[in-house]
């Protein structure tokens, strides 16, 4: 690059004097500033962040940050007149790696393993996603050795290029398609791992609803629209450099609005990161998920635990609200329907026959204890109810009691909790002791953690929204 943006104000006076400061304010540059400003103070306060509260995924989105308030800097610096100071200013341009797109798209990938999973690390076969970025590094480092170091520091050899300040190998590297090359490999890498994220999110959303009762907070819906917004910004700018490329040249100012949306995502990026942190030590969302145990091993966990789960046969679905009065009326699946229950101690004296039908007699069972579990001890009333508190209150296993409630149940752990949080709020709208309540407070009392999610829960689950509810009851 022979020129930067600065030199489109090169015969403006008053441009001309404030090039000769260290920078120039213009509306160009000053724009750029705040947002460059605030990625290297955010980046700063969440590595610090990291270091205090060992937080990984703090590192990568201070890392992530950098990376794009170090690309956004090229173009603020160069409206800013480092590019036509010809001094070491200018040189600085021509040897700093501004754009490494080859490292955002790991850096993204890393970000979302580390912030959904708080026991995830780094492992040696991972640190291959960086090889490219890396390489890009080292010919920039290359580079800056040969002309800086080797050709104008120990030979004494003037620069031949842009006034003075641009080295020999630099210079034959611009009509190379080095820089072309790096850049096109770099906004491929971007998508394929943005997408790939994107993928990864929904399996979180699943490993969500599966796991917690209570997933506002861990939902991340920023990241989504992260990730959407990297997609798209990629996109631009890779329409961008098409167009320049092979339809018709863009100058600095047209080019600078790709610039400006690197801004705003660092914006976005900064007020998110730094507001996530609620009760991330429970995530432990794996990727791939990891298999579900075998029926065997699934039988055994009574024998483990040493409790009794002696409850009456379950015949059908009537048969369970029959014998659990005042169970709310969840429905129970075919599977959970069976005419008898065998005793873990008779197990090795069943036939084949009957031994196969096992797992749908354990399972119905299982299905029964869980539920009256919930009417008596009511555990869906605590707000931040997991997966595995529920299994340790039953002495099971997170994977056997996820089975219960998917197959036994028919519904994911959420909504399974939340049924019964919705139907608790239901009777207290009912009940004249509480009509001087109001919804929040009816919410709180029924379990859920906020007034935003009383209302989005009993929308899904009912198709209305509480206040419509209260004035039909």
């Amino acid at each position: 690059m022979e020129a930067g943006p600065g030199f489109l104000y090169s015969r403006n006076p008053i441009y001309c004097y404030l090039a000769g400061m260290f920078f120039g304010f213009n509306l160009y540059s000053g724009l750029l500033l705040p947002f460059f400003l605030q990625g290297i103070i955010v980046a700063a306060v969440l590595w610090a962040r990291r270091r205090r509260e060992d937080t990984a995924a703090d590192g990568w989105l201070a890392l992530l940050l950098l990376l794009f308030a170090v690309r956004l800097a090229q173009w603020m610096l160069g409206f800013a007149g480092w590019y036509d100071s010809h001094d070491a200013r200018t040189t600085f341009m021509f040897y700093w790696p501004f754009s490494n797109w080859l490292a955002v798209g790991p850096t993204l990938y890393f970000y979302f393993r580390s912030l959904t999973n708080q026991e995830f690390r780094m492992e040696r076969r991972h640190w291959w996603h960086f090889a490219p970025a890396l390489a890009v590094v080292a010919w920039m480092l290359m580079v800056f050795s040969y002309d800086i170091g080797w050709w104008h520091g120990l030979l004494g050899q003037p620069l031949i290029s842009h006034f003075g300040t641009k080295g020999q190998l630099a210079s034959w590297a611009d009509y190379q398609p080095i820089g072309l090359l790096a850049d096109t490999l770099g906004y491929l890498s971007v998508l394929a791992y943005a997408v790939h994220t994107l993928r990864a999110y929904r399996a979180y959303a699943r490993y969500l609803n599966d796991n917690f009762s209570d997933t506002e907070q861990l939902r991340f819906r920023w990241l989504r629209n992260v990730l959407v917004a990297v997609v798209v910004g990629t996109g631009v700018t890779l329409v961008f450099g098409v167009v320049n490329l092979f339809i018709t040249p863009l100058n600095y100012v047209q080019n600078w609005y790709d610039y400006l949306f690197t801004g705003l995502l660092i914006y976005y990026l900064s007020i998110s990161g730094l507001l996530t942190g609620y009760r991330l030590a429970a995530l432990r969302f794996q990727l791939p998920a990891a298999a579900a145990p075998s029926a065997t091993s699934l039988l055994t966990v009574e024998a483990a635990t040493g409790v009794s789960v002696a409850i009456a046969p379950v015949a059908d679905e009537r048969t369970v609200a029959d014998a659990l009065p005042g169970v709310p009326e969840i429905t129970v699946s075919p599977a959970a329907s069976a005419t008898s229950v065998p005793l873990m101690a008779d197990a090795a004296a069943e036939a084949p026959v009957e031994a196969a039908a096992e797992p749908d007699a354990e399972l119905a069972r299982w299905t029964a204890r869980l539920l009256a579990h919930m009417q008596t001890a009511r555990p869906y009333l605590e707000p931040e109810l997991t997966l595995g508190e529920l299994a340790t209150q039953l002495r099971t296993n997170t994977s056997w009691l996820s089975k219960v409630i998917n197959s036994g149940c028919g519904q994911n752990f959420n909504d399974f909790i939340n049924e019964y949080r919705v139907r608790e709020a239901e009777r207290r709208l009912r009940d004249p002791q509480f009509r001087h309540y109001t919804l929040l407070a009816v919410a709180l009392e029924a379990g859920f953690n906020s007034k935003s999610t009383f209302n989005r829960v009993f929308k899904k689950l009912r198709g209305q929204t509480p206040s419509e509810a209260a004035r039909q009851l």
